[in-house]
């Protein structure tokens, strides 16, 4: 039998209770879920590994637009940019049509307005982590 690994989730989010929520909701699907509260610190986590390792080991990002320093536009555009990105949903209060407009352009997977229910959520995420 082939042994398998879990599938990666980074969560951005600001909001510990609702980072913590997203990362229950993920890891109740059997992924493996990794917090963080800002777009810096999900950044500052690959400096102790290569370069853009992190990144490539991610399945899907899940990512709030209105975070303290870099919002989670100027971190989607940043991972474009670079090429290395994994797939984004956004999960915001922030639910505007120009921010959907734009996250989508960017090519974001989903857009879901907080709050979230679960298996909305989980859904968004295996279409994500499985285009």
């Amino acid at each position: 039998m082939k042994k398998t690994s879990k599938a990666h989730i980074a969560v951005v989010d600001d909001d510990a209770l609702v980072r913590e929520s997203l990362c229950d909701c993920v890891e109740s699907a059997g992924y493996s879920a990794e917090g963080f509260a800002s777009a810096e610190e999900f950044l500052a986590s690959n400096s102790d590994r290569d370069a853009d390792c992190l990144i490539v080991d991610i399945a899907c990002l899940i990512l709030d637009i209105q975070l303290p320093g870099e919002n989670g536009l100027e971190l989607q555009r940043r991972l474009c940019n670079n090429g290395a990105g994994p797939p984004i949903v956004f999960v915001t209060a922030n639910a505007t049509d120009p921010n959907r407009e734009m996250a989508l352009k960017m090519g974001a997977k989903g857009f879901l307005s907080k709050p979230v229910r679960c298996q909305d959520l989980l859904n968004a995420l295996r279409a994500a982590v499985s285009s």
